[in-house]
């Protein structure tokens, strides 16, 4: 069930903000599916997730060449997908921002020369019907 990224149901934040990795789907370049394991933030301001990594691996080609992404946590019967394109970036506002995110969530990652941001652009949310379910009474 769709949602979107500005909607996002107090149960569902707080699965969000909780320690959890994810898997990365991203399109290889003959459009087969890439998918890792990730730690990632979301920012439901500005619908944006962002997760860390370093310059030369498969997952930052991946994202040069745009396209779309998903990243999907489960954990029991609780899960999301967040999907959206997909960017990478070494702008240093950028990727300070998602190293905030992941140090909120997870810890302060090592310091790295190469490091990039990915950014995913959210426009759909699926989730599983009690995280979507918005308790206004």
């Amino acid at each position: 069930m769709p949602s979107r990224p500005f909607d996002v149901s107090p149960a569902l934040a707080a699965f969000l903000a909780e320690r959890h990795l994810a898997s990365l789907t991203t399109l290889r370049a003959d459009g087969s599916p890439h998918v890792v394991p990730v730690g990632f933030s979301f920012d439901a301001a500005s619908g944006e997730v962002r997760v860390i990594t370093f310059d030369g691996c498969q997952k930052v080609a991946n994202a040069r060449r745009g396209g779309r992404a998903a990243v999907s946590q489960v954990d029991g019967g609780r899960w999301v997908t967040l999907e959206g394109d997909i960017r990478a970036t070494t702008d240093p506002s950028e990727v300070s921002a998602a190293v905030a995110g992941y140090t909120s969530r997870y810890q302060q990652p090592k310091e790295r020369p190469d490091r990039v941001a990915l950014i995913i652009s959210v426009d759909r949310v699926l989730a599983s019907k009690a995280l979507l379910a918005n308790d206004a009474g």
